[in-house]
């Protein structure tokens, strides 16, 4: 079904049909060829035309759309090309039975502002925590929670909250380390006389952001690695005063370092994306990270190279990652949620055992163009099945 949309007016137009899940009813009117108007060949479920899939964001500095635009540029051609569209909006432009959302125009390579009707699904990509944490946020999930609108996925993920998910999972368990929220001196004082070399972490942390090495090796010394920087005290008491404050307010997770396998003397670590497809959670892709210069992190923003999965695939490796991927896609949505699309953290020890070190209901975009590309697609599928198309 062609449906049109007329710049001037702000006006949707077709005939015998609804648009969106409000299924706002159309006008009819010939506007083809009208150069104010521009035409969507949709999806018809019963009388109503869609699917219409609402990217939610937010606004960065100066007020300006946040968020990853080249995903949501993706989306919006293949949602087009099988007869859907899709646009971006934020909580603050949701209206009653309206949206004040940017419709993505591939063959002009811009975005235009549409007055959209309410979508069939929305697909949660905020970008900010803080942001999550706005009335403004709350009033619009709650919104779509009363409409019946599906909103994934729900929000962020605490790293802690989900650690602590992960070590009473039976079959997981056994990849999580050893973990504590830093909530006191004494808690952590013992952390680290136990395993000498522990890792800190921001509990609402991205991208590598903020992590530490924590060592504790002779005569009581204490010395703190960043990515370019390191610090050290005479002891425990001394390094406490200078961050105590800092770890107890951020807040921080002490989790213990292992001991990583490595490929010609440098780290790696798995990431891992998941999708929820056919019934269950699905590996979309993995992809290998290698540290170069620091060996804190190896994501690629921190100095990290990207090496393809298929130079160090074992049968052990797949049997890891789809059991983690599976599993993981089920304890979250029985406690927090349905997360159609996750990504996983992992590595592996010098002595070959698995570790999962986080797990992120937004993930970033991968540097494996063949990863994105599924991505992408995976996404679609599941945008046009939840939203009933």
């Amino acid at each position: 079904m062609k449906i049109y949309y007329d710049w001037a007016s702000r006006r949707w137009f077709s005939s015998n049909c609804s648009l969106g899940s409000n299924q706002l009813p159309l006008s009819l009117i010939n506007l083809q060829g009208d150069r104010n108007s521009i035409c969507f060949p949709l999806s018809m479920q019963k009388d109503n035309a869609g699917p219409v899939i609402g990217i939610m964001t937010g606004k960065g500095k100066g007020q300006s759309i946040a968020g990853n635009g080249s995903l949501f540029r993706a989306l919006q051609k293949n949602i087009l090309q099988k007869n859907g569209v899709s646009y971006v909006f934020t909580a603050d432009d949701l209206n009653e039975d309206s949206v004040n959302g940017y419709i993505y125009m591939p063959q002009q390579d811009k975005w235009i502002k549409a007055k959209c009707p309410l979508p069939h699904l929305v697909y949660n990509r905020v970008p900010f925590r803080r942001l999550e944490q706005t009335e403004a946020f709350h009033k619009a999930s709650s919104f779509f929670k009363e409409h019946n609108i599906p909103f994934f996925n729900p929000g962020f993920l605490d790293k802690f909250e989900v650690i602590q998910l992960l070590m009473t999972h039976p079959t997981l368990q056994e990849y999580i380390p050893e973990t504590i929220l830093v909530t006191c001196q004494k808690e952590l004082k013992d952390f680290i006389r136990t395993y000498n070399n522990i890792y800190l972490k921001p509990s609402n942390g991205s991208k590598g952001k903020g992590i530490y090495h924590l060592s504790q090796l002779e005569m009581e010394k204490i010395t703190l690695y960043g990515l370019q920087d390191s610090y050290s005290w005479a002891d425990f008491e001394s390094f406490w005063n200078q961050w105590g404050n800092i770890l107890i307010s951020k807040p921080y997770l002490a989790q213990k370092a292992i001991n990583p396998a490595r490929i010609e003397g440098k780290r790696f670590d798995f990431r891992i994306l998941a999708h929820f497809s056919e019934g269950k959670y699905s590996v979309t892709g993995i992809g290998i990270r290698q540290s170069q210069e620091q060996e804190i992190t190896t994501h690629i923003p921190n100095g990290g190279v990207m090496i393809p999965y298929e130079g160090v695939r074992t049968k052990e490796h797949d049997a890891f990652i789809h059991k983690a991927a599976a599993e993981a896609g089920k304890i979250l949505e029985k406690t927090k949620g349905f997360y159609g699309e996750y990504s996983i953290d992992a590595g592996l020890t010098e002595k070959g055992t698995y570790v999962i070190y986080e797990i992120n209901s937004k993930p970033m975009s991968f540097d494996e163009a063949w990863i994105e590309e599924k991505r992408v697609e995976e996404l679609t599928r599941l945008f046009f099945i939840m939203a009933g198309f």
